[in-house]
């Protein structure tokens, strides 16, 4: 059922499914339509965008430069609470789709549009994503989904009708394999990647050269970080997305970040996904490795005990539910120490910590050296071990 509505804002890219979309609501809806485009890194002509925009009917183009926002407000939260999806994913398409829904109201908003839309299908998380957060933020917004009301229910029917309309689209029948880019990472999906036998082509990434071709020689860097955050490289201050776009260089160039799982779907099926993440890789190899000094014991336990459920919110959408922003301060009250650098080894696909220093450290070498000490005392840990194994010893007496 597709509601009555005045003005649609569309969260548009200008690939195929966006771009039929863009058509689709012009003919089915009657009423102007906005197509927003998110700036969030990807790599794109953002005037051939706006041009074909206008073109495929679009009343307006409006596209919103959201990369040192995307990476400061959301991928760095994320990152310092040390999100990670089922053991592998570092959440780039999941972290993406609040910072655009966000502004995709804003603009209905400026605009005085009473209706958005989104280019995900019925079957994936994107739905929820954007969804989620449109009831969040303007709950009065009346949301359109073509993809759960038309008939177009495959990707070679979405060719058909761009072919009909004469709207070029950059997928294609013999690489039908459907792909989303940002700052923090670039995924595959669909297509010859729905078997998950099939290794990907070579040819199909972009960010990273395979770890086979990388060089037979060591990168070294130096990362800082403040409260948790990344500040520098190499002694160089950085914005966010300028740190994270030369951590991407520097691991692309050294194959490192490449990720290929099959994960669970907040909907309930599986789905193979495909994932070059260099930066991010890096990032959170040395996020957790300056822990390791500056993390109070119990501390971290409480906070990687909450790391599941906290990156399962965002997998799921809940970007801007109370949950998270509770867990969120939570996170960042953990991170006030976590203050020095770490130095790196990057190596044909390793991203290796070989060195950490921060004046917040809690370890102490006089207490952990192998050599003579004056500050421990050794024969206090047999009473240390007598207490801790006082209910074992027990449990054994009385089996005997």
């Amino acid at each position: 059922m597709i509601p009555q509505v005045n003005k649609i804002v569309l969260a548009y890219s200008g690939g195929l499914d966006t771009s039929v979309i863009l058509r689709w609501l012009k003919e089915t809806c009657n009423c102007p339509v906005v197509a927003f485009a998110a700036d969030i890194g990807q790599e794109e002509d953002w005037d051939k965008v706006r041009a074909k925009g206008m073109a495929t009917g679009a009343d307006k183009v409006i596209v919103s430069d959201l990369r040192e926002e995307f990476v400061r407000d959301y991928v760095f939260p994320a990152f310092r609470a040390n999100a990670i999806y089922e053991g592998s994913y570092l959440l780039g398409t999941s972290l993406a789709r609040p910072v655009i829904a966000r502004e995709q109201v804003r603009i209905a908003e400026a605009e005085g549009a009473d209706a958005v839309s989104h280019g995900a299908t019925g079957k994936g998380n994107d739905q929820v994503r954007f969804e989620l957060t449109y009831m969040a933020l303007n709950p009065r917004l009346a949301i359109i989904a073509p993809w759960r009301i038309w008939d177009l229910n495959s990707r070679t029917k979405l060719m058909a009708y761009a072919a009909e309309h004469g709207i070029p689209v950059p997928v294609t029948k013999a690489k039908p394999y459907s792909s989303d880019e940002n700052m923090l990472h670039i995924s595959f999906e669909g297509g010859i990647l729905e078997d998950p036998w099939n290794e990907p082509a070579e040819d199909m990434f972009k960010l990273s050269v395979s770890p086979e071709k990388a060089p037979d020689k060591a990168t070294y860097l130096e990362l800082e970080f403040e409260r948790g955050n990344p500040v520098a490289i190499d002694g160089e201050k950085l914005s966010p997305a300028n740190l994270l776009a030369r951590l991407n260089q520097l691991g692309g160039a050294n194959g490192v970040g490449r990720l290929d799982m099959v994960e669970n779907r907040f909907v309930g099926m599986k789905s193979r996904g495909v994932y070059e993440t260099p930066g991010g890789t890096i990032l959170r190899a040395a996020h957790r490795d300056l822990e390791t000094i500056t993390l109070d014991r119990e501390v971290m336990k409480i906070r990687d005990s909450l790391v599941p459920r906290y990156s399962e919110l965002i997998y799921n959408g809940f970007w801007f539910s109370p949950e998270l922003r509770f867990l969120q301060n939570t996170m960042d009250e953990a991170q006030a120490p976590v203050n020095g650098v770490v130095r790196l080894k990057l190596y044909k696909g390793n991203c290796i910590p070989v060195g950490r220093k921060s004046a917040n450290s809690l370890y102490q070498e006089s207490f952990a050296t192998f050599e003579e000490d004056s500050v421990y005392r050794q024969a206090d840990a047999e009473g240390f071990i007598r207490l801790n194994g006082l209910r074992l010893r027990m449990q054994a007496l009385g089996k005997r």
